[in-house]
């Protein structure tokens, strides 16, 4: 089979009505949360007498119950239709937004009422994530998850490319509140399309019989019997405490305090997305025999964004090093989503995604919490120094693990 042949036969994926259904709902829903970061950090940032301080604490808000109920989400995915658990996060996630913006847009903005909408984001996501992770072998065949993997990345990075400018925009033109609007918007029309997915009455996974802590127990142990999956979880979890702290807290404040604001922010955001855009042309050919080893390698060139912010690179220079980091992010989400849903067993592939997700996540809370207070103390660049070397240790730490280095992808036959 040639390469065109290959490539046209992946593309057929997408005249498959189930497919093409779940990415229309995940591009409209990623449209929808491209919005937010822009909007929820310049939106709490120009309110009367907030600080980086109280940006942590709307963004720990939204994060740590995403942590939280990173699990449940996972019991709840094996045991019910995955197609119902995604369409009720989308749908929460809409009510969530759409209160962050209608307190934006009335002035009504307690700390504890911002940091509530922020929460119920969060559970959304908890329940959304280990559901998608699940659902997507149930629609796509296994000789084409990389392909699937990669499709869905292209739609959810367009999405971020077009979310980066225009929340750029419209927070620079008409403020936060709208932007905010928009996202609620788009996850409620991503619940609707989801609504129409239908499965197979025999695909279903998890037994209701079973007690929740028995299900956390089985998936724990398909989870620490794989080395390679638990080290590069552990990897990061010390990454996305650096990869918050950055992100959420020191960017936006070097941003508004030295490169121009919002618009400046949104550029380089926008430069990572175009990244995953090429990452994902990368993601549809590449087949490498050791995948686990070269999405951990991808790992060490995301630290530079955050190097060049530390030592004060130009604007273009920063957003070049963005566009890097969107490249090998996106390659290694590929690689990694698909690993996954080839080695694990389908009946525990949520609850799995649920420790994979809680695993990594359940130190960006405390990225954000120590980023707003070594911005207010120490010099924000300096944090962005250490941010760009924890990243860097991690992964290499990641790279001593035999099961990292060896793990083999199977061979399909060509078709």
């Amino acid at each position: 089979m040639t390469r065109v042949q290959s490539f046209r036969q992946d593309l057929g994926l997408l005249r498959d009505h189930r497919f093409a259904l779940l990415l229309s709902a995940r591009t409209i829903s990623v449209l929808g949360s491209a919005f937010a970061p822009v909007a929820l950090a310049f939106g709490v940032l120009g309110l009367p007498g907030a600080n980086a301080s109280t940006l942590s604490v709307v963004l720990t808000a939204q994060s740590l119950p995403m942590v939280l109920f990173m699990l449940v989400g996972g019991v709840v995915a094996d045991r019910f239709p995955r197609q119902l658990v995604m369409m009720t996060g989308e749908w929460v996630n809409c009510a969530a937004y759409s209160a962050l913006a209608l307190m934006l847009f009335t002035g009504w903005t307690p700390l504890p009422a911002l940091a509530t909408a922020a929460a119920l984001g969060g559970i959304a996501m908890a329940v959304l994530f280990p559901a998608l992770t699940g659902i997507i072998p149930e629609v796509v065949p296994a000789d084409r998850l990389q392909t699937g993997n990669a499709l869905l990345g292209l739609g959810a990075n367009t999405s971020r490319v077009a979310g980066a400018v225009l929340s750029g925009i419209t927070v620079t033109l008409v403020g936060g509140a709208w932007a905010l609007a928009v996202s609620g918007l788009m996850f409620g029309v991503s619940g609707l399309l989801i609504q129409f997915l239908r499965l197979p009455p025999h695909v279903r996974t998890g037994d209701a019989r079973h007690s929740v802590l028995r299900d956390l127990k089985d998936g724990w142990k398909e989870f620490s019997s794989r080395q390679w999956l638990w080290v590069v979880v552990a990897q990061f979890s010390i990454m996305v405490m650096a990869l918050q702290a950055a992100h959420g807290v020191l960017g936006p404040l070097l941003a508004k305090e030295h490169l121009g604001g919002a618009g400046a922010w949104s550029a380089v955001l926008a430069g990572e997305a175009v990244g995953t855009l090429v990452g994902v042309v990368v993601a549809l050919r590449l087949r490498p025999r050791r995948p686990i080893l070269v999405a951990t390698l991808l790992c060490f060139p995301s630290a530079l964004p955050y190097l060049l912010l530390g030592v004060d690179a130009p604007l273009w220079v920063v957003v070049a090093g963005a566009f890097l980091l969107g490249v090998c992010f996106d390659v290694f989400g590929v690689l990694w989503q698909t690993t996954l849903q080839r080695e694990v067993p389908p009946e525990a592939l949520s609850r799995v995604s649920a420790y994979d997700a809680l695993g990594s996540l359940m130190f960006g809370p405390l990225g954000l919490l120590l980023a707003g207070r070594l911005a207010v103390m120490v010099d924000a660049r300096s944090a962005m120094l250490v941010c760009a070397g924890v990243v860097a240790v991690a992964t290499a730490a990641a790279l001593l693990s035999p099961g990292v280095r060896n793990l083999r992808a199977p061979e399909f036959p060509e078709k």
